[in-house]
Order: structure tokens, then C-alpha cells, then sequence
């Protein structure tokens, strides 16, 4: 079995991406040996179709990213990348002859009710696109409001599967790649380490649950029976996890996922406390919990030897370095390559359409991503579309090609470790491309 387990896996992670992110909210808690199956979206999604009446009004992009709440560490990587998007189009003389104005935001977490504030904020002062939420539970509570506006809402962070078939009449588009891919990558960086008896603790809510259930589709894929599997779901507001932790030594895995937020501390102490946290046991985390702010007010060495993954694609030095002119506190980049990609679409799709009307804006923009002349620059694809071209956008996160439902087909993922000063090494992440098949 431990034979059929590695050699499944090795098949496993050579046909995957990396890894994935996303959030959202939700409370109730659910324990017992894994079962259902990977929520894999098929769907035709409602394309956005040109308004017909253009408008060449300066355009405005706002921000709804995470100042405060549960993933406030994601917040100034993505606003630095936002920043630096708009700085270098209006130094390469704006969209469509005006600089872009920057409306930034704070989108809080799902246990506030600072996102819908902020979008009525920016609806009000005429945003035509809102970057954001990272959070997918924020951008449930949103979304519907976005989009009905008849304005774009673009993420670098969502990765719930939810949002493939969501009826946003074509509005909602996202640079993260989906959890179905991030589940391929978990469960093949585990199965490829020899686990055979697996826990995965998770948050009650769309990203938890969502990356959940495909983990463990994609584990017994890899050869583990569903008997060595254990899921726990807990509340992300409880102010003790002991019950779950205990269900979880109790079970006796060698190997346990965790899969949250900041919460991930209390939970990690408690493991580390009972002697099955990192070091002691295999642990493993993902994109909401795998920086480096996760360390920060720990005992040091606690998170030595942890591993997990994040979408993440090995950004070049000097986009690193001119996000670090932007904010020079910046400790993470997760996160800033999608955000930034996901507002120079934006500003390409709105030259293409000749327009900054959210719709028009929306119609343009799986477009941008594929099936043209390949530039990396706004002022490359630009001088494209100048010239009668189509452009073919490839992003500081390589590759987009993004399907009909705004969302790319591939995925670049990081598979992260902890060091014994409890800081991700950044010198032992590896890289991996992952797919949709059919896609």
C-alpha cells in the first residue's frame, strides 16, 4: 500500500499546478472520516457583451483588500502591487489619454461589515472596477452587489470553486487559480512525503471547506483509503480548539493539514502543546496561513519543518524591488503578482473596448489573455491594440489563458517550508505548474 501510495503520487504531482488561496466565513463544526467529493464546476458562464454606448470617463479602480480582519497579512503585498500597476500605466501616459485614479479600500473580513461599507463607498464615487476581495467569503457578501452595479470585480486571491459557475453576468473575473488545482498540489506534496494516515482541520467556510473536499478527493485518488483520512471543519471564531485537536490525536495521523487563517496560531500552539504540531508530526498549511506573519509572536522553532502551499510564481527581482519602493515595511508577496496582473488586464481590456464602462471593460477581458501577440508590458500590448493587434497579456504570474469563466486554466504554485527562525525559507521553494484537464 505505502508503495502504491508514493508511486500514485509521483503521477499525481507531475500533472498538477501549485498552489491556491481564497476565504470566506461561516461557523458551524463538523468531525468524522472523509467523505463527498471534489466540487469540480461545469457550467457555460454568461459572457459580458459590449454596452454600445462607450464611455471614455477617466477610470477609476477600487480597492477592496484586507487593511484589517482575519487576512489583514495579504493586504500590503496586494495594495503595493495595485499601487505599482497604476503608477507605471499613467506614467505610460494612462487609459484611454487619462491617468487611472486609485480608489483604495479596506474589506475587513466576513465577521464585519466594512466590505459592503467600502463598495457602497466606491460605487458612490463611480468606481467602474473593484479589485478584490481576497477573502472568497468577502466576496460572497458582495459580489451580487458588484456585479448588479454592472461593474467588474476582479480578485487576486479568491479560490473558491464556488465562483466558476457564480451568475455574475460576466463581471467577476479573478487571477487566483481555483482550489481544485491547490487541492492537486496539497494532497501530491503529502502522498509524495510518505503520509498514510492523514487529519486536515479547516475552517468552516467556502475556501475551508471547498479545498477540503478536494484534498481528500485527490488524496484517495492518490491511493489513501477513506478510512485513513480524517476532516474536521471548525468555527473560525471559537475561542478554543481543543475538542478538534484532541479528535485529532485521538486519530493519531502522521500527517495533518491545517487549513485556515490566523486562527492557524491558536490551533498550532495547541498541536504543539499536545506533541503533534511541526516537528513532531508531518504539517502541512496553505495560502491563507503559509507567510511569514503566521511566525510572528511564536515560540521560536514552532513552526520549524512545516510545509505548504500557496499560489505563488517566482517573481523576478525587480518587480519585487519596485514593490518594495512602494512600501518599503513589505515582508510577504503572496499575492502581488495577482493583483497587479489583475489591474493591467483591466486597463488593457478598457483600451480594447475603447471604453471604461464596466461592461465593455468585461467583455474585453478573457481576451486579453489569449490567442494574440504575446507582450508583457502596458505599454507593449497597448501599442498592439494601437496598431489594429490583439494582445496576448502574459503577467509577472506567467501564463494567464483564462477560460470562460474569467478564471485561469493554470495555476503556479509554491510549495513553502518553515525555518527554525519561523519564517517561510525562501531559498527551498520550488515552483510547479498545475492544470485543468479540459480546461
Amino acid at each position: 500500500m505505502a508503495h502504491r501510495t508514493v508511486v500514485r503520487a509521483a503521477a499525481l504531482l507531475g500533472a498538477l499546478s501549485v498552489v491556491m488561496a481564497g476565504c470566506g466565513g461561516g461557523n458551524a463544526t463538523a468531525r468524522g472520516l472523509a467523505s463527498g467529493s471534489p466540487s469540480v464546476k461545469k457550467c457555460e458562464p454568461v459572457q459580458a457583451k459590449a454596452s454600445g454606448q462607450p464611455s471614455t470617463a477617466p477610470l477609476k479602480i477600487g480597492t477592496l483588500l484586507p487593511e484589517t480582519g482575519s487576512l489583514s497579512f495579504l493586504g500590503p503585498p496586494e495594495f503595493a502591487a495595485v499601487d505599482v500597476a497604476i503608477k507605471e500605466i499613467n506614467a505610460a501616459g494612462g487609459v484611454l489619454g487619462n491617468p487611472v485614479i486609485n480608489i483604495r479600500g479596506d474589506s475587513g473580513d466576513d465577521k464585519t461589515d466594512t466590505a459592503n461599507q467600502t463598495v457602497d463607498r466606491e460605487l458612490g464615487q463611480g468606481a467602474q472596477v473593484i479589485i478584490g476581495a481576497a477573502a472568497s467569503g468577502v466576496t460572497k457578501l458582495v459580489i451580487d452587489k458588484i456585479t448588479g452595479a454592472g461593474v467588474v470585480e476582479f480578485s487576486p486571491a479568491n479560490t473558491s470553486d464556488e465562483f466558476t459557475c457564480w451568475p455574475d453576468k460576466g463581471l467577476y473575473f479573478r487571477t487566483a487559480p481555483p482550489d481544485s488545482l491547490q487541492a492537486q498540489a496539497l494532497a501530491a506534496l503529502m502522498a509524495g512525503d510518505g503520509a498514510q494516515r492523514i487529519s486536515i482541520l479547516a475552517r468552516n467556510d467556502p475556501y475551508g471547506s471547498g479545498l477540503t473536499n478536494n484534498t481528500v478527493q485527490n488524496l484517495r485518488d492518490a491511493g489513501i483509503p477513506q478510512n485513513q483520512i480524517q476532516k474536521i471543519i471548525y468555527d473560525p471564531n471559537a475561542t478554543s480548539y481543543n475538542t478538534e485537536i484532541d479528535d485529532v490525536r485521538q486519530f493519531n495521523p502522521d500527517a495533518i493539514a491545517v487549513i485556515g487563517f490566523d486562527e492557524s496560531k491558536k490551533i498550532l500552539t495547541r498541536m504543539s502543546e499536545v506533541k503533534i504540531g511541526p516537528g513532531q508530526k508531518l504539517v502541512y498549511g496553505t495560502d491563507g496561513n503559509m507567510g511569514n506573519a503566521l511566525g510572528v509572536g511564536l515560540p521560536p522553532g514552532m513552526l520549524n519543518g512545516m510545509k505548504g502551499t500557496r499560489p505563488e510564481t517566482k517573481l523576478s527581482a525587480a518587480f519585487t524591488q519596485r514593490l518594495k519602493t512602494d512600501d518599503p515595511k513589505l515582508v510577504d508577496t503572496i499575492y502581488a503578482g495577482e493583483a497587479y496582473d489583475a489591474v493591467m488586464i483591466v486597463a488593457l481590456a478598457a483600451e480594447r473596448a475603447k471604453s471604461t464602462k464596466g461592461v465593455d471593460i468585461a467583455s474585453e477581458i478573457n481576451g486579453i489573455t489569449r490567442d494574440g501577440e504575446k507582450c508583457t508590458t502596458f505599454r507593449q500590448c497597448r501599442d498592439i491594440i494601437d496598431s489594429g493587434g490583439k494582445p496576448d497579456y502574459i503577467g509577472v504570474t506567467g501564463t494567464l489563458n483564462f477560460t470562460a469563466a474569467g478564471e485561469r486554466a493554470v495555476g503556479s504554485y509554491g510549495i513553502m517550508r518553515f525555518n527554525a527562525q519561523n519564517k517561510i525559507d525562501e531559498a527551498a521553494t520550488q515552483y510547479r505548474i498545475v492544470g485543468i484537464a479540459g480546461r
